[in-house]
């Protein structure tokens, strides 16, 4: 990595997911970092983001004249400067991956149905069957890895990348309360007590921007309980 600053280019935090995920690792793992928030606007992602990612898309990671984009390959690219980013036992670090990757390319139901919203609470009832039948594989994916390896983490005692992939749920499962186990939840809410997830939850809620692709979706999810969310907030593309 180069000896200038890395850049980590991120949206919204009350709705970006992909840019939690690279976020939370650096941030809980110490890596310094210059955070550089672009909001989600009224063009397309490509329009908004175009100018500093090559797809179009956040997060992005700039280390000098390298850019790395979409946020697992971030996280293999932090990996090999910071090898703790991943568990050192290899049999956990390889469960760690295979959890990590099964939520990088699935749970669609859950990402379209559930789109992340930290400040507001909704009332999803009843929950459709596929929906339902995510949350439960995430439950249990969850549980075998506090199993397995002892907790209090996915893959044992530390926050690595599995962790943080599955971050972005612990918003989710907070917005929308899915049936999840006790051990899923205590999971859930450990990750939320974490300082960065903290900082990230309180800033989310003051931000000045609304967007309205995103709150369409959550009005679409389910019947809106509560919004958290600062009300001097610019409306923005409402």
């Amino acid at each position: 990595m180069a000896d200038t600053p890395l850049k980590l280019f991120i949206a919204n935090k009350n709705y970006s997911s992909w840019s939690l995920r690279p976020w939370v690792l650096m941030r809980t793992l110490q890596i310094p970092f210059d955070e550089q928030l672009v909001p989600f606007g009224e063009g397309s992602q490509a329009e908004v983001f175009g100018g500093f990612s090559p797809s179009g898309k956040v997060p992005c990671l700039v280390d000098g004249e390298t850019v790395v984009w979409d946020s697992l390959a971030i996280i293999e690219y932090l990996a090999e400067a910071h090898p703790r980013a991943w568990p050192a036992d290899r049999g956990a670090r390889a469960w760690a991956r295979s959890a990590a990757a099964e939520m990088h390319s699935g749970f669609f139901n859950v990402r379209n149905l559930c789109s992340m919203n930290c400040g507001v609470r909704v009332r999803i009832d009843p929950f459709p069957p596929a929906l339902r039948a995510e949350w439960q594989r995430l439950s249990a994916l969850w549980d075998d890895g506090l199993v397995r390896f002892g907790g209090p983490f996915l893959a044992g005692p530390q926050f690595t990348a599995v962790d943080a992939f599955f971050a972005p749920l612990a918003f989710r499962a907070q917005t929308y309360s899915p049936p999840l186990s006790a051990r899923s939840n205590e999971y859930l809410a450990r990750l939320l007590a974490l300082p960065a997830m903290r900082a990230w939850y309180a800033e989310a809620l003051v931000e000045p921007w609304r967007h309205a692709g995103h709150e369409e979706e959550v009005h679409a999810a389910g019947t809106l309980l509560s919004d958290l969310r600062s009300p001097d907030a610019n409306p923005g593309f409402v």
